[in-house]
């Protein structure tokens, strides 16, 4: 997965065409997160 920024061991990625809506990932460790951005 494409990573837009690494810093303090979090590693944030966000793919071009993936699955709506849109989102990126966050990881940490063992830790994983999926974060949706909404649009208003």
């Amino acid at each position: 997965m494409p990573e837009i920024s690494r810093f303090l061991g979090i590693v944030i990625s966000m793919l071009f065409n993936d699955h709506s809506p849109p989102h990126f990932h966050a990881a940490y460790g063992s830790y994983k997160i999926s974060v949706d951005i909404f649009l208003e």
